[in-house]
């Protein structure tokens, strides 16, 4: 496994990071169906012998389900991994979920996630997104987030879906150590703007649905539909004309993958490691097997004429990003 230093300041972690959004399970409005907590234990303890040290998870991930899972697994390997979780969505008794940057609000999360995840500090932590609703100001918000960091449970601090404007408000606080936002061959917008950014910054850069939530996993074809209960089944990018779109594009992409003697899922995380400020790419994993076609990425070197031909192929992607992952 490779491993590459988060940030200008962080730990080494693998390139290949096991993301834990599926594992929360069901029953909550960005769930992916229901899922087996012993599998998913499995596929942790069977990651970390691959050599993943880097597991990202978040609270609202099945209302700290996930973080339950995550902590079980990793009882009596704590030393062996580097915990990522995310705060700032939080929920009522009917599961409804508010954004809520405010200092109490972020000391109140971090005990509640030290606690799920049976750890008494943790790596990462993450502002999950921009508080729109509350409305804290973020100068609140990492003041917080370095009280906690003074008080020994937390080590780093993060970001998700944190745009330029942001990023520089909260650095005129104190640095910051990653973003995290959405980036794959079909969502690549932040290859503009956002990743040069990160490179002058300092900050290392997490990558999450390098799959697109799927379609680049090679799994899906013209005629597939997605559970009801899955959160796709609801998402733009997931059905109707966007998702036939989407499918033709990953066909052509297997067609590169091929002569690559890659698989489309490993051409799609190979793509995004290959951008420099890159960090790590999140991959979720449910089962086990799922691990060894991801590690096989790491591997991948694609050069400039490959690089150029995946982004002619994917200039017409159709990608709408879920609002709260």
């Amino acid at each position: 496994m490779k491993y590459r230093k988060l940030g200008k300041n962080g730990p080494e972690i693998s390139v290949i990071g096991f993301g834990t959004w599926a594992i929360g399970g069901g029953d909550w409005v960005f769930s992916w169906g229901e899922q087996n907590d012993q599998l998913s234990q499995n596929s942790i303890r069977a990651a970390l012998d691959a050599g993943i040290n880097f597991f990202d998870t978040a609270a609202v991930y099945g209302m700290g389900h996930s973080e339950e899972v995550l902590g079980k697994a990793l009882k009596g390997s704590r030393e062996k991994a580097v915990i990522a979780t995310k705060f700032g969505l939080v929920w009522d008794d009917k599961n409804n979920i508010t954004r809520n940057g405010t200092y109490g609000s972020i000391i109140r999360e971090a005990e509640d996630s030290l606690r799920r995840l049976g750890t008494d500090y943790i790596d990462l932590y993450q502002m999950h997104w921009p508080d729109t609703d509350v409305k804290a100001p973020l100068e609140e918000t990492m003041r917080a987030m370095e009280k906690l960091v003074q008080d020994g449970k937390i080590r780093y601090v993060g970001v998700s879906n944190f745009p330029i404007a942001l990023l520089d408000e909260a650095l005129a606080v104190r640095h910051i150590d990653s973003l995290q936002p959405p980036y794959s061959i079909l969502a690549h917008q932040v290859e503009s703007d956002l990743l040069p950014y990160c490179i002058a910054k300092g900050i290392g850069v997490l990558a999450y649905s390098p799959l697109a939530s799927g379609l680049l996993s090679g799994n899906y074809t013209f005629d597939s539909r997605f559970d009801e209960q899955d959160w796709r089944s609801k998402s733009p990018s997931h059905t109707g004309e966007s998702f036939m779109q989407n499918i033709a594009i990953v066909e052509q992409l297997k067609d590169v993958a091929e002569q690559l003697g890659i698989t489309v899922s490993q051409l799609a995380i190979a793509y995004v490691l290959a951008n420099p400020p890159l960090t790590s790419a999140l991959i979720g994993v449910r089962k086990p097997k799922h691990i060894l076609n991801a590690l096989a990425a790491a591997e991948v070197t694609l050069d400039e004429s490959v690089l150029t031909e995946i982004r002619s192929i994917a200039k017409s992607a159709r990608i709408v990003m879920p609002i709260n992952e």
